[in-house]
């Protein structure tokens, strides 16, 4: 059996060769406080968040698109193979991660630890840029520059790829988390008031925006009085939160500005014609990717499926010739 697996900071999806997406599951891991017995995972342990005793705690094991807590991490991975692969496997299946871009050697050699003490045989990686581009199904085997942004929980990649490689590429820790946590911290501030991840999340989907011409909407937010520890509800609306949304796509667009710059100037020129593919949960932000085009000058285009796009082309990768996380093209000449 060959699986991909889209290791998320917020959302994990799982592929099994032939079969396509067979499991898409948060990634977050109840465990208990004392014991560090796992009590729920997936989904089960999504609902858990903000609402456990505290002999329950709920957590998300990556942090910024790599681990942040090692057992836990492994135990999820674990979840995932076993649950694909049933309970009984006559050999360890071969497992093929998604990784943030940017990774460090020892993020890269964590993953690969885990999924291997997870029950894996054979792992390998790919960057989440080269995931994401093949996910859309660009021609990134032709000389042709082609730029990518997959926008997830923790993390922003950039890329631009030619020739089955990656050409130049960035990655900045700025996604779907901070853009919840910067709701969560405007609202405290404009009202005094707080509330959890979810509620900033479903805030942030149903009227956040950085549109250049803004949003129209309101949402009637209720929270948890700073002053006096009561509830409290007040009404919110897309332009009270803006400022606060362009920290995190400010950071965003930085990194896509020094992409263009690191990158050869025939790619760059390549990627004005062909526009920017966004893809990833984050770049559902309304406005985001028009933003961009309004700051680059240069079309942009979303994903047909953002949150499953680098999950397919994980996927596709395991059918590929790959040699380390690129295309093989060209073989040598005996």
């Amino acid at each position: 059996m060959e699986i991909a697996i889209d290791l998320g900071t917020a959302n994990s999806i799982v592929c099994v060769r032939g079969k396509g997406i067979v499991l898409r599951e948060p990634s977050v891991v109840a465990r208990h406080a004392d014991t560090n017995e796992i009590m729920a995972l997936g989904e089960e342990a999504r609902r858990m968040i903000g609402k456990t005793p505290d002999s329950i705690v709920a957590t998300r094991p990556m942090k910024d698109g790599v681990i942040a807590d090692y057992e836990v991490t492994e135990a999820m991975l674990r979840y995932f193979i076993e649950k694909v692969s049933g309970n009984v496997r006559l050999t360890r299946p071969r497992v093929m991660v998604c990784i943030p871009t940017g990774a460090t050697g020892a993020e890269k050699r964590a993953v690969l630890e885990a999924a291997k003490e997870a029950g894996a045989g054979r792992v390998e990686l790919i960057d989440e840029a080269m995931a994401a581009a093949l996910g859309i199904g660009l021609e990134i085997q032709r000389p042709e520059g082609q730029m990518v942004v997959d926008i997830g929980g923790g993390t922003a990649d950039i890329a631009v790829l030619s020739l089955g490689g990656i050409a130049s590429a960035t990655s900045v820790r700025s996604g779907g988390d901070r853009m919840d946590l910067a709701v969560q911290n405007e609202v405290r501030r404009l009202f005094g008031v707080a509330i959890g991840e979810r509620t900033a999340e479903e805030i942030k989907m149903m009227i956040g925006s950085v549109h250049p011409k803004g949003r129209d909407g309101e949402y009637a937010l209720r929270g948890r009085d700073l002053v006096n520890g009561l509830p409290r509800n007040y009404t919110i609306h897309p332009h009270e939160l803006k400022g606060a949304l362009m920290e995190p796509v400010g950071m965003i667009l930085d990194a896509i500005h020094k992409a263009f710059e690191e990158a050869p100037p025939e790619l760059v020129s390549d990627v004005a014609k062909n526009g920017i593919w966004f893809t990833g949960g984050g770049s559902l932000l309304h406005g985001l990717i028009e933003l961009v085009a309004e700051d680059t000058g240069v079309a942009t285009h979303l994903a047909e499926d953002p949150l499953s796009t680098v999950a397919i082309g994980t996927a596709k990768a395991l059918e590929s010739d790959m040699e380390n996380g690129h295309l093989v093209l060209f073989k040598p000449v005996s």
